[in-house]
C-alpha cells in the first residue's frame, strides 16, 4: 500500500443517548484531505461542521453514512454492539474498494473481537480487505477521526429535526436533565413516550414505572 493511498475510517455517534438514532460513519480518504481533522469530541459544533462539509466537498474523499433507527435499538433480538458493528459495515461497505486498509472504532470490549467480525462483515461484500479495530482509533488515526466528524455531525443534524418537531429535547444523553425534563413532560401528557425515545433504555422504562405508581396513587 502507497504511502499517498486513501485509507478508510469508521466510528459512530449516538450509542448512548436515550432519545433519536446511532449514526455510523465511513470515510476514504488521502492522508493530504485530512488536515485539521480530530475526535469529534475534541472539536467545537461549528467546526465539525465545517470540517464535515469539507470531506463532502472533496473529490478525493468518499463518505457514507448509516443510521441506526430506534425500533432497530429496542428491538430485545439485538444489542448495542451488534447494531454498532452492522452500522459501520454498511457504511465502509459504501466506500471501501479491494486492497483498501479499514481502519475502525471498535465497539466492543474486546477490540480484537470486533475487529474479527468487522472483517468478515465487510468480506462478504468486498474482498481483500484489511480491517484494524481498536479503542481510542478516533484519537489516533485522522482518518477515524474524520468518520467520528461526519457521524457526529449526522447525529446532530437529526436531533435538530427531533427538537423542531417536539421542542426542547437536549442532548439526547439520559443524564441531560432537559432531556429527563422533556421525557417527563411528554409522559405526563400522553401517557406513554415519544416515537423518538429508545424505550428499552432504563431512564424510560424508569419513567413509565414513575407514572403508573402515580395513576395507581390517585385512583
Amino acid at each position: 500500500m502507497t504511502a499517498d493511498r486513501p485509507r478508510v475510517g469508521a466510528d459512530e455517534a449516538g450509542k448512548g443517548p436515550v432519545i433519536g438514532p446511532m449514526v455510523c460513519a465511513a470515510v476514504r480518504a488521502p492522508a493530504a484531505a485530512l488536515d485539521g481533522i480530530d475526535d469529534s469530541k475534541a472539536l467545537s459544533t461549528a467546526r465539525r461542521e465545517r470540517l464535515a462539509a469539507r470531506l463532502r466537498d472533496d473529490g478525493r474523499v468518499a463518505v457514507a453514512t448509516e443510521s441506526v433507527p430506534v425500533e432497530r435499538i429496542d428491538d430485545p433480538e439485538t444489542d448495542m454492539n451488534g447494531l454498532t458493528l452492522a452500522g459501520q459495515a454498511v457504511a465502509v461497505q459504501a466506500v471501501v474498494r479491494p486492497g483498501d486498509r479499514v481502519d475502525a472504532d471498535a465497539a466492543d470490549v474486546d477490540a480484537a473481537r470486533f475487529e474479527r467480525r468487522l472483517r468478515a462483515a465487510v468480506a462478504d461484500g468486498v474482498p481483500e480487505v484489511d480491517v484494524s479495530a481498536a479503542h481510542g482509533a478516533d484519537e489516533r488515526y485522522p482518518v477515524v477521526g474524520a468518520a467520528s466528524v461526519v457521524a457526529k455531525v449526522e447525529r446532530d443534524r437529526r436531533v435538530d429535526a427531533l427538537r423542531d418537531e417536539y421542542g426542547a429535547v437536549g442532548s439526547g444523553y439520559p443524564s441531560d436533565q432537559t432531556t429527563r425534563a422533556f421525557l417527563r413532560a411528554f409522559v405526563d401528557e400522553h401517557g406513554r413516550l415519544p416515537d423518538c425515545a429508545r424505550a428499552s433504555w432504563s431512564t424510560c422504562t424508569d419513567l413509565l414505572a414513575a407514572a403508573e405508581r402515580s395513576a395507581l396513587d390517585e385512583f
